[in-house]
């Protein structure tokens, strides 16, 4: 770490004024501190003499369009505070790039764990376990949430959800792709044609993993679930499925563990994870787990050809942004190998 990231960077006068007159409490001056994960929108740990809070900002430069959407994501959280939902108390939104270089919020920095790697290295089986359980009931309770009774049912067009997904995610890698990746050619071609009866819509975070939660300091449940550029009101068993993804990747390609003794690390098996999430919401069964998966895998594919075409263009988040880009043909390739398989 460098001295000047010890120490923070200054923010404006301007940028301390609008501080100052949005976000209850707020005593300046507050230095940004980056935070060393993340892909898409830039977050810093915004700290002052007084309290510490989190800065979100849209990355700069040109960006993909309805890309990096934090306006979405302060709304959301905002609404979601009032639910058993964990989420960071949000504080104020910036439309002003003038002030920071780019749209910005501030909510709450919220102590406690992150774990990076789902693997969970350190932890007991039992804490494993228990971990895994947090993280199930978290997403069950943003499941269970009404979006009607919240006051989100203009948030999103759940009506042909997936099918919209598919063509966004499709034009989407579109912009970013370079070389050929020919199991991503077969899930645009397979996807569309093979669609799952529709599911009754739930707010749809978009990212649910576990990175994107905080841990109690020493219990083993989320209290705060991050990262919601990407929500939506839109089919839940799709947004589970992003979170089971992980099952079916190997430890070398993204921190999966679909190659490990889960037994002897304490994490439940699949099939033993959707089961609890199917109690938890009221569900016998996901039907169509296959094709969830399979445009999970696509999807994320999609997205990380965008990390990699950020970092061709120089406009990465993340140092590592050209080594996580370059995972999206093997990720494609076990998501055209689920859509082939007949279980």
């Amino acid at each position: 770490m460098t001295p000047a990231e010890q120490t923070g960077e200054r923010i404006t006068a301007a940028a301390e004024a609008w501080l100052a007159a949005h976000v209850p409490g707020y005593a300046g001056p507050g230095r940004l501190h980056k935070f060393g994960f993340g892909q898409s929108n830039p977050t810093y740990r915004l700290s002052t003499a007084t309290k510490d809070y989190v800065l979100r900002r849209k990355p700069f430069g040109q960006l993909l369009p309805k890309a990096h959407a934090i306006e979405r994501e302060f709304r959301v959280l905002a609404v979601l505070r009032d639910t058993d939902v964990p989420v960071p108390r949000v504080h104020a939104l910036c439309e002003d790039a003038s002030l920071l270089g780019a749209a910005f919020y501030v909510m709450d920095f919220v102590p406690g764990r992150s774990f990076y790697d789902q693997r969970l290295p350190g932890l007991a089986p039992s804490e494993r376990a228990a971990i895994f359980d947090g993280m199930n009931d978290a997403i069950a309770r943003l499941h269970r949430v009404d979006p009607l009774a919240i006051g989100l049912a203009d948030y999103g067009r759940p009506e042909g959800f997936i099918e919209r997904q598919i063509a966004v995610w499709t034009k989407q890698y579109r912009a970013s792709e370079g070389d050929r990746i020919p199991a991503m050619e077969g899930l645009i071609d397979w996807l569309p044609r093979n669609l799952p009866a529709p599911q009754p819509p739930a707010v749809f975070h978009g990212d649910l993993r576990l990175d994107n939660m905080i841990f109690h300091p020493t219990e083993p449940r989320v209290i705060a679930v991050l990262d919601w550029e990407l929500s939506t009101l839109g089919d839940p068993i799709a947004d589970f499925a992003y979170n089971c993804m992980f099952w079916r990747v190997g430890a070398d390609l993204f921190r999966g563990f679909q190659d490990l003794d889960l037994a002897g690390l304490g994490i439940p098996t699949e099939a033993a994870y959707v089961e609890k999430y199917c109690a938890r919401t009221g569900r016998s069964a996901l039907p169509a787990f296959n094709f969830y998966l399979a445009f999970s895998m696509f999807r994320l594919a999609a997205i990380l050809q965008g990390v990699w075409r950020r970092a061709r263009d120089g406009n990465a988040s993340a140092a590592d942004a050209a080594d996580v880009g370059a995972r999206a043909a093997p990720l494609a390739a076990i998501g055209w190998a689920i859509a082939q398989s007949k279980a």
